[in-house]
């Protein structure tokens, strides 16, 4: 019997961490290899981990709410044999052996005393707990949530000068040192009578911290054209309902739109490109991130290739993406490796609007609403569909002069885009 680590695993590109969601099993189950033991979410997928060994679980090291670093421990399990996933038939097993000999010594230890989960840290602070004070029951003397919950329930939280809780040394008399007065600088607002506070979690955490990730990192630049669509719109409301008849989904407008800015991209592929550091990667692939919505939730799937399908190619693409994440089923393969973001806000009737870039990527383009305005044609007004496409842009890739000529390549295709001209097959 010997005991082994599972990691958080890698869930996707440019994936750092994971938060724990739920967890399928509890300490003393038995899992078969690839069985899923944890719910674990992203900013990019929520997705099931699977286990590496066969086994009985031993501890759950990290709790509901952690959020983990990719590669660090979430759980011990013992297994019969002791074989590593990545070990190989025969290999020299003395580093194994070492290893497991520093594990039974990690049991002994308090190596992991100070390793603090944000769960417990959020509940040290709302209960006023001195943490230092406190013996964990954990691996290497770590202080897990329940350990914290016991001691909230039994109103026995030490605070700062007194002993350990579970230990009966007598506390020292001596003079707390003065100190001044810590004071935020932005101190959290307070709920007043009647408010209704919403836990931050989930998704909704994910989507928090990848925004201010975003806003912190990338200057942000914008840019709007303003587009006639008039003869795209008579043309897709012509052949929408045959479309559907024959195909099972609907062509929507926004399909159009997708396949123009994946033709733009191939011509400007300065906007299909990454920061990094010391560098700007260009992309080869057109693999274009679109925005879905479930509830509170925000998912952002990718259409591989968009570039490569025609306009039925891509609506099929996002019927089933939006399907996908509305029925939570998208896999961390749907929603990686994405080089540009295009965002349905029209959908919602917006006009006008300046999105936030998808980090790592250099742009985001708003489709915003197809909306009926009076346009003077051969100095006559005219009713014409219009619509307005606002970009995004990270200054450190990209500058005015070709996201400029990039939206009037799009604005181009889209205002020739008719009956005479376009197949959607």
């Amino acid at each position: 019997m010997a005991t082994e680590r599972i990691n958080m695993p890698q869930l996707g590109e440019s994936v750092t961490e994971g938060t724990i969601n739920t967890w399928l099993v509890s300490a003393g189950d038995k899992v078969n290899k690839y069985d899923p033991i944890a719910e674990v979410m992203t900013d990019k997928v929520n997705a099931e981990v699977p286990s590496s060994f066969t086994g009985v679980i031993n501890e759950l090291v990290a709790q509901e709410g952690d959020t983990i670093q990719v590669g660090d421990l979430i759980c011990y399990i013992d297994t019969e044999d002791g074989t590593s996933a990545n070990a190989s038939a025969g290999g020299d097993n003395s580093e194994q052996q070492q290893n497991d000999a520093e594990k039974e010594d990690d049991s002994k230890n308090t190596s992991m005393k100070k390793r603090y989960s944000p769960a417990v840290l959020k509940m040290a602070q709302e209960n006023d707990i001195d943490l230092q004070q406190v013996e964990g029951t954990g691996r290497g003397g770590r202080i897990t949530r329940k350990d914290m919950e016991q001691i909230i329930a039994s109103g026995s939280g030490p605070k700062e000068g007194e002993t350990k809780v579970g230990t009966s040394t007598p506390k020292t008399e001596e003079p707390a040192p003065s100190r001044a007065p810590v004071q935020e600088s932005s101190p959290k607002p307070a709920a007043a009578a009647g408010d209704i506070e919403i836990p931050v979690t989930g998704v909704r955490k994910a989507i928090a911290q990848n925004m201010v990730r975003s806003t912190q990192e990338i200057p942000h630049a914008w840019m709007t054209v303003e587009v006639d669509v008039t003869d795209l719109v008579a043309y897709r409301n012509q052949v929408k309902d045959t479309f559907k008849e024959k195909e099972g989904f609907s062509l929507t407008f926004f399909a159009f739109f997708v396949k123009a800015v994946a033709q733009a991209l191939k011509e400007f592929p300065q906007l299909n490109s990454t920061w990094a550091e010391d560098k700007i990667i260009q992309r080869k692939d057109i693999n274009l991130s679109i925005a879905v919505a479930k509830d509170q939730e925000l998912f952002v799937p990718v259409i591989k290739n968009a570039d490569e399908k025609s306009i039925k190619g891509i609506a099929k693409s996002i019927h089933e993406l939006a399907a996908k994440a509305r029925s939570g089923t998208l896999t961390a393969d749907d929603m990686q490796g994405g080089t540009f973001t295009v965002n349905n806000t029209g959908s919602f009737g917006s006009v006008q609007s300046m999105g936030v870039i998808n980090h790592p990527q250099a742009a985001i383009l708003q489709v915003e609403s197809i909306v009926k305005r009076p346009v003077i044609m051969n100095d006559m007004f005219a009713a014409r569909d219009m619509v307005n496409l606002c970009l995004s842009l990270d200054h450190r890739v990209l500058d005015g002069l070709i996201v400029g000529q990039f939206l009037a390549r799009v604005k181009e295709i889209l205002e020739t885009i008719n009956k005479d001209t376009t197949s959607v097959y």
